[in-house]
């Protein structure tokens, strides 16, 4: 099932980030603590921009490797 998740681009990094959606509308709407769900609201950014970098950092890792 990893696998498939990573071959449709939604890995580890995608289900995190809809998972602090979900939490940031439960913190919102559900308990009133707008603050809160405006904090974790902003994580989904911030994994995602991590994971994109390391993706982009061992694409250059292994292109650089094949040019020598």
């Amino acid at each position: 099932m990893a696998d498939e998740l990573e071959a449709s681009g939604l890995g580890p990094a995608g289900l995190a980030s809809i998972g602090s959606v979900a939490l940031a509308l439960y913190y919102y709407y559900v308990r009133g603590d707008e603050q809160r769900g405006q904090f974790v609201g902003l994580w989904p950014a911030t994994i995602l921009g991590f994971a994109a970098y390391l993706k982009l950092s061992r694409q250059e890792r292994t292109s650089g490797t094949d040019e020598e």
